[in-house]
């Protein structure tokens, strides 16, 4: 009989959230790991679909594509959509882009990864770490340069608050 290493478990996503629009930092990976999001053709759908998502009560902030995952920043308006929903939808949306590019599926792995924000100077922080993927990565020598990044809303506390950048 081999023994098996114990899994670690996942902390459950949270059920409730007493904040009336939270800012959320969301990592979603691409199946396998491959090298599909670096594309001109994915990170203007991702522009598109972060430029409608105020139509759906969704604002997307600051986010870096990198070649085989994203992070962005988003607040949600609770009310009119969940976040597992959101996050559905964004993957959808690019996974379109993707067939129309001949590209074969799976496109995503199954789950993301999520944190609410607790102030802004979490967020400046999280920004900094995350800006600075594409050069850790070896892929640019400054973060400026790396052509998939930007900010669709300069998110605040709330989304009526939001504005375009």
């Amino acid at each position: 009989m081999t023994a098996e290493t114990p899994r670690t478990k996942r902390l459950r996503r949270l059920e409730s959230i007493f904040v009336s629009s939270p800012v959320y930092f969301v990592t979603a990976c691409i199946s396998r790991r491959r090298n599909l999001l670096s594309r001109a053709v994915i990170h203007r759908a991702f522009v598109d679909f972060g430029n409608d998502g105020p139509n759906h009560g969704a604002w997307i902030g600051r986010y870096v594509l990198m070649p085989d995952h994203l992070h962005a920043f988003a607040a949600l308006d609770a009310e009119r959509i969940a976040l597992a929903k959101w996050m559905k939808s964004l993957k959808n949306a690019l996974s379109k882009v993707m067939r129309a590019q001949k590209i074969a599926a799976p496109h995503w792995q199954k789950t993301f990864f999520d944190h609410v924000l607790r102030s802004s100077e979490s967020y400046s922080a999280k920004w900094e770490y995350v800006v600075a993927n594409p050069a850790r990565a070896g892929l640019v020598a400054r973060p400026e340069e790396w052509p998939f990044q930007g900010e669709i809303f300069h998110l605040e506390s709330r989304p009526a608050k939001h504005r375009r950048s």
